[in-house]
C-alpha cells in the first residue's frame, strides 16, 4: 500500500502545492491591480502564471522525486534528475523573459500616458523594445549554456575547446562581422535617437513609416501598404530623410506650369481662400510666387504648412486639385498651351531653284 501511496503523495502533493501557491499569487496580483489601476504592472505580471507553475513544479519534483521509491525512478534517477533540471532551467528563463516584458511594457505604458511629446514617446518605445529584445536574447543564451553544462560530456568538450579558443574566436569574429555590425547599429539607433518607431522616413526614394526595429533589421511600411525590410546598419552608414525629426510640423510646395498671362495676384488670393477652408492647414505660413520662367511657361510655386506629413500630403493635393479647377473654370487662358505657327512659304531662288 505504501508503494502506491508514496508516489501519489509525492507527485500529487507537488502538483497540488504548485497550483495552490500560483493561485494565491495570482489572486494577490489581481487584488493589487484592482487597488492600483494606474499601475499596469500587476496585471501584466499575471501573464507569468504558466512559467511560474512550470518552475515550481519542476523544483518540487526535482527535490522529491527520489522519495517515490518507484523501481523505474530508482533505476533511472540520473536521467530523470537531468530532465527535471533542464525543465527547471527552461522554466526559469521563460519566467524571466515574461517578467522583463511585463516590467518594460508597464514602464512604457505609464510614460506614454503622461508624456505629451509624441516624438519622445516614439523614442522611448524604440529604446524599450530593443532593450527587451536584448534581455530576451541574453536570457536565452545563458539558459541554453546552462542546459548544455549540465551534461558531463559537454563540460569535457568545453575544456578542449578552450585550448583552441583563439583560433575559434578569430573565425567567429570574421563570420559574425555583419551580424555584430547590425547588432551594434541597432543599439546605436535605439540610444542615438536617429530613427524611431513611428517616424516618417524616405529611404531609397520610398516614403513610409517605421513599423518595427529589431537588433538586426528595420521594417518600413510604405504608403501603399508594402513593407521594406533592410538591415539596421543601413541607417548608420547611408543618408536618409527623417521627416519626424525636430517636430512633426512640415512645409510643402505645389508647383504649377502656366502660361505667361496667368493672373498671379488672383491666384495668390484664391490660394489663401482655399487654405482657410482646409482643416489640414495649420495656419503657420503660406505663399505663392513665380520661381522660374521659360520661353513658353512660367513656374508658380505655392508653399503651405501642416501639422504633420499626412496632413501636408492632404493639403497639397487639395491645393493642386482646386487651383487647377479654378483656373480651368475662371482663367482658362492661363493654362499652358503649345504654340504653333505655319511653316514659311517656299520661294524661288536666284537660279530659279526653289529654296526654303
Amino acid at each position: 500500500m505504501e508503494a502506491v501511496l508514496r508516489p501519489i503523495l509525492v507527485i500529487g502533493g507537488s502538483i497540488a502545492l504548485t497550483v495552490v501557491v500560483v493561485w494565491l499569487i495570482d489572486r494577490a496580483l489581481q487584488r493589487i491591480d484592482h487597488r492600483h489601476p494606474e499601475t499596469p504592472l500587476w496585471g501584466l505580471l499575471r501573464r507569468c502564471r504558466i512559467p511560474l507553475q512550470a518552475l515550481l513544479a519542476a523544483a518540487l519534483l526535482l527535490g522529491s522525486y527520489d522519495q517515490t521509491r518507484i523501481p523505474v525512478v530508482v533505476h533511472h534517477a540520473a536521467g530523470i534528475g537531468q530532465a527535471l533540471t533542464l525543465v527547471l532551467i527552461a522554466a526559469t528563463a521563460w519566467l524571466l523573459v515574461r517578467a522583463a516584458a511585463a516590467i518594460v511594457e508597464s514602464s512604457y505604458t505609464r510614460y506614454a500616458a503622461s508624456a505629451r511629446d509624441a516624438a519622445r514617446v516614439r523614442r522611448v518605445r524604440t529604446q524599450v523594445t530593443l532593450i527587451q529584445r536584448v534581455v530576451t536574447a541574453a536570457v536565452i543564451v545563458v539558459a541554453a549554456a546552462s542546459m548544455l553544462l549540465t551534461f558531463p560530456q559537454m563540460r569535457a568538450v568545453g575544456t578542449s575547446v578552450l585550448a583552441s579558443a583563439g583560433l575559434v574566436g578569430i573565425v567567429a569574429g570574421i563570420a559574425a562581422q555583419s551580424t555584430l555590425g547590425n547588432l551594434f547599429a541597432g543599439l546605436q539607433i535605439a540610444f542615438g535617437d536617429m530613427v524611431r518607431i513611428g517616424d516618417t522616413v524616405v529611404v531609397d526614394g520610398q516614403w513610409g513609416t517605421v513599423e518595427e526595429i529589431t537588433l538586426t533589421f528595420l521594417s518600413v511600411r510604405t504608403w501603399d501598404e508594402r513593407r521594406i525590410t533592410m538591415p539596421v546598419s543601413y541607417f548608420t552608414s547611408k543618408p536618409f530623410e527623417n521627416w519626424s525629426r525636430g517636430g512633426a510640423q512640415m512645409t510643402g510646395a505645389v508647383f504649377f506650369h502656366l502660361d505667361h498671362s496667368a493672373p498671379v495676384e488672383k491666384m495668390r488670393q484664391h490660394l489663401h481662400e482655399l487654405l482657410q477652408e482646409s482643416p489640414e492647414w495649420d495656419g503657420r505660413a503660406w505663399s505663392l510666387v513665380v520661381t522660374d520662367t521659360t520661353p513658353s511657361t512660367i513656374v508658380v510655386r505655392a508653399l503651405v504648412t501642416a501639422r504633420d506629413s499626412d496632413a501636408l500630403w492632404t493639403v497639397r493635393c487639395q491645393v493642386r486639385e482646386r487651383m487647377i479647377d479654378w483656373l480651368r473654370a475662371e482663367h482658362a487662358y492661363a493654362l499652358p498651351r503649345i504654340a504653333t505657327a505655319p511653316a514659311p512659304a517656299l520661294r524661288d531662288g536666284p537660279e530659279g531653284g526653289r529654296q526654303h
